[in-house]
């Protein structure tokens, strides 16, 4: 993965990264999934939501502002 990627979100639960992916996509924020879950057994490893790290700030707001309790 390139530099300035930071990790803003991780589930075990592929919907709840994808949520977060499309919430903050909405509002114009680039954002990568990285599944790192065994493809044999879903119950090991992690989806990690990554977005660029200028948009940090902006991005916890509007986790924040939009009460995301996932």
């Amino acid at each position: 993965m390139e530099k300035n990627w930071v990790k803003i979100f991780t589930s075990t639960n592929f919907y709840q990264s994808e949520i977060v992916k499309q919430m903050l996509t909405g509002h114009h924020i680039d954002t990568v999934l990285l599944n790192k879950q065994d493809s044999s057994h879903r119950n090991f490893g992690e989806i990690e939501v990554y977005i660029h790290q200028e948009d940090f700030s902006r991005a916890i707001e509007i986790m924040i502002l939009n009460q995301l309790n996932i």
